[in-house]
């Protein structure tokens, strides 16, 4: 077996770590574990929203919808993503979060993967 490729399911994988399938924060060796890109696979119930802002943001998003209706909040403006493969990209210096319109999946990806932005879980109410 070559430890250098991870085949899965990104709908079961995603459910193991808070919906990320990617990035810094997996452990060492795994082929999964990247400090350059963070990926998730986002997977929310209607009226799912992120339990505070994220501020001073200092990486690049790109979200894409995949099913549903899904409504991003960005500083004096709203994006309302609603049909198949509709996109926002954010750069750095960008706060935002977000809400569930409808169920929704999205996929998102960030770079570079740096820690520091999940709500502490204590604090959530939903997923981060």
């Amino acid at each position: 077996m070559d430890d250098s490729v991870y085949v899965g399911n990104a709908g079961k994988d995603a459910a193991l770590d808070r919906g990320w399938l990617l990035g810094h924060f997996k452990e060492r060796g795994d082929p999964r574990r990247s400090d350059a890109v963070e990926i998730k696979w986002g997977v929310h119930p209607r009226g799912d929203t992120r339990t505070q802002w994220v501020r001073g943001e200092e990486r690049t998003a790109l979200l894409v919808l995949i099913s549903g209706r899904f409504r991003v909040e960005l500083p004096g403006r709203s994006v309302l993503l609603e049909r198949q493969g509709d996109y926002v990209v954010w750069g750095r210096g960008v706060d935002h979060s977000w809400v569930a319109e409808e169920e929704s999946v999205v996929l998102t990806v960030r770079w570079p993967s740096v820690p520091g932005y999940a709500v502490p879980r204590e604090a959530e109410r939903t997923s981060a």
